[in-house]
C-alpha cells in the first residue's frame, strides 16, 4: 500500500533562504487504522505530526482534529502571534477531546501526541506534547531536539533501563502527555535560529521504534526532501511496520531548490 501523501511545499524565507518541506503517512503492516495524521503547512511555516493514543478509543479521531485545527490557522502576524496561535489551537483540542471523552460516559481518554515545527523569517520553535519526535541536522550535527514524555523516558532519564531495553519494554507505549489526555494541557517547547543548509525530521514513533537514529540521520543528510521521506517509511515496512508511520522533512537552503 502506498503511503499517504498529503503534500509538497517550497517557500521563501528572508535573506534568499528557501525552505522545502514533504510529508506522508502510512498505516504500516499490522494495523487495520491509521491513527497517525501529518500536517504541511509550509506556505505559513508549519508542519505537524500527531499519533492517536489508546486503539480502539478513537486515536484517530483525535489525531485528525489535531490536524484539521492547524489547517485552519491564518498566516502569523510575527513569531509570537504564531507560537500563541498554535497553542490556543491544542487547547481549543484538548478541550473538546475532554468533553467527547466525558460525554462518552464510560471514562475513557480521547487523546493523541503531538509535535509542531514553526518556523518564521530565520526563527523556528517546536512545540510538543508525547513521544513524536523531532530531530535537526545543522553543520553535521544531528540530534534529537525533543524529549519524549513517556514513561520509558523517565526510566531512562532515572538510570534504570538501558537505551536497549528501552527500545522493547512493555511500556515502550505509555505516554504522560498528550493532547486530551488531562484537562490542563502541558505543552513543551523548544527554538532556536535556522541557518542555510538546516534540515528537520518530525516522525511518530512508527518510525523510531524499528529505524535507528543514525539511519534517520544519514537519509536526511544525502536524501532529497521527498527521497528522504519514502526513504525512512521504506526502511519501516521492510522490518515489519508493527505501528502506524509518520514523517515530515524539510530542508532550508541558500537560494533555489529546484
Amino acid at each position: 500500500m502506498e503511503p499517504t501523501i498529503r503534500s509538497r511545499t517550497i517557500a521563501d524565507l528572508a535573506d534568499g533562504l528557501t525552505v522545502a518541506g514533504y510529508a506522508a503517512t502510512h498505516v504500516g503492516l499490522v494495523r487495520r487504522v491509521n491513527e497517525d495524521a501529518v500536517l504541511d503547512r509550509g506556505e505559513i511555516g508549519l508542519w505537524a505530526v500527531a499519533d492517536g493514543v489508546g486503539g480502539g478509543h478513537a486515536g484517530d479521531r483525535a489525531s485528525a482534529l489535531i490536524v484539521s485545527s492547524l489547517k485552519k490557522l491564518p498566516a502569523p502576524p510575527c513569531r509570537v502571534g504564531f507560537v500563541e496561535n498554535v497553542r490556543a489551537s491544542l487547547d481549543e483540542v484538548n478541550r473538546r477531546l475532554r468533553a467527547e471523552a466525558v460525554a462518552s460516559g464510560d471514562d475513557r481518554v480521547i487523546a493523541s501526541t503531538v509535535v509542531c515545527l514553526l518556523h518564521f523569517e530565520r526563527w523556528y520553535c517546536c512545540l510538543w506534547a508525547g513521544d513524536s519526535r523531532l530531530y535537526r541536522l545543522q553543520a553535521g550535527k544531528f540530534e534529537q531536539l525533543t524529549r519524549d514524555h513517556s514513561e520509558v523516558q523517565s526510566l531512562l532519564d532515572y538510570g534504570l533501563i538501558s537505551v536497549e531495553e528501552a527500545r522493547y519494554h512493555p511500556r515502550a507505549n505509555i505516554v504522560t502527555r498528550a493532547i486530551g489526555a488531562e484537562d490542563i494541557l502541558q505543552l513543551q517547547a523548544v527554538e532556536g535560529e535556522i541557518e542555510p543548509g538546516d534540515a528537520f525530521v518530525l516522525c511518530t514513533d512508527g518510525l523510531t521504534k524499528v529505524v535507528e537514529d543514525w539511519e534517520i540521520g544519514i537519509a536526511l543528510s544525502v536524501l532529497s526532501v521527498p527521497d528522504a521521506v519514502h526513504s525512512l517509511i521504506g526502511m519501516t515496512l521492510q522490518r515489519g511496520a508493527p505501528d502506524n508511520v509518520s514523517v515530515a522533512v524539510i530542508k532550508v537552503a541558500q537560494g533555489s531548490h529546484g
